[in-house]
């Protein structure tokens, strides 16, 4: 089962104006191979379908509680693109004709607008909706952990590419925090490689070979210790974690710590509706009014 709280996992900027670029790339975060929909259900098959959860409860542990805090992740991204897309207002008048939102055309957001309204989409980056076949989960536990190791590789890269291609302060914040997050999990599966293999996975890290110190984005979190933290997303579940998730950083800065309980995070950034996009109405007053009532019937205000 899984506990919702109605917070990020981390304090979000709302961007100043709508940057319809950069949500364009960060949808490739949320739904292409590497997106943390992809490390979501990765996570999740692996998990459920896990045998002798007793004998190699460790290891079982690290699966479940990691594809937790993913949940978290693909919320993120979800606000990211949101973020971007916030302000984007038609540029004319539909009652008159006119094509008010043609210029999303230009950022190849076409089925963000057409299908969701100027919203996050649980597609790539070209729109293409995530593939169930990017789970892999083959039982073997050695090889799905190895796969673990490589998918996380693989998102590290896809963002640091994103990094590059977009200045967009939401966006730079949600990376900063997810190179660090993601570098836990990356390593977290290295160790768990090591314990059953012998082989110190972790001497290939980070990958590609950029450091997240040297990225100002990422600096603060790693001078808070945020790398060497993982966060057990349970109030009294995963506890054998430890036994995996110990001994020093491989980087030298400190201890592997388990953090009970999820991180504080920030607010969960509320936007206005985009009347002219039906969301979440044309004249949406009436639907305010229905939950004033509500609200007043329970006892509460809006």
């Amino acid at each position: 089962m899984f506990m919702r709280i109605d917070r990020l996992q981390v304090e979000m900027p709302v961007p100043k104006d709508p940057d319809p670029a950069a949500a364009a790339a960060v949808q490739e975060l949320m739904g292409g191979r590497f997106g943390e929909m992809s490390t979501l259900m990765n996570y999740m098959f692996q998990s459920m379908n896990f045998r002798n959860k007793e004998k190699l409860r460790p290891f079982y542990a690290l699966i479940s509680n990691i594809c937790t805090e993913e949940l978290g992740h693909v919320e993120l991204i979800a606000a990211t693109v949101n973020g971007c897309l916030n302000g984007q207002e038609s540029k004319g008048d539909m009652t008159s004709g006119d094509a008010g939102f043609a210029h999303m055309k230009e950022a190849g957001l076409l089925g963000q607008f057409i299908n969701f309204g100027n919203q996050a989409m649980p597609t790539d980056s070209r729109g293409e909706g995530w593939n169930g076949s990017y789970v892999f989960n083959s039982g073997n536990l050695v090889l799905d952990l190895l796969h673990n190791f490589f998918l996380e590789n693989g998102a590290r890269t896809a963002k640091l590419r994103v990094y590059q291609m977009t200045d967009n302060p939401a966006a730079r914040r949600m990376l900063g925090y997810l190179f660090t997050r993601g570098g836990v999990h990356a390593h977290a599966y290295a160790l768990a490689l090591e314990k059953l293999t012998g082989v110190e996975m972790k001497k290939m890290l980070p990958i590609p070979a950029v450091e997240d110190i040297v990225l100002p984005e990422s600096k603060p979190f790693m001078e808070e210790g945020w790398h060497r933290r993982l966060y057990r997303f349970s109030p009294n579940d995963y506890t054998d974690i430890g036994h995996l998730w110990n001994g020093q950083h491989f980087d030298g800065s400190g201890p592997l710590e388990v953090v009970d309980g999820p991180p504080q995070g920030g607010d969960m950034n509320d936007y206005e509706g985009i009347s002219e996009a039906f969301v979440p109405e044309y004249q949406p007053q009436e639907i305010f009014e229905m939950a004033q009532k509500l609200y007043q019937k329970a006892g509460g205000t809006l």
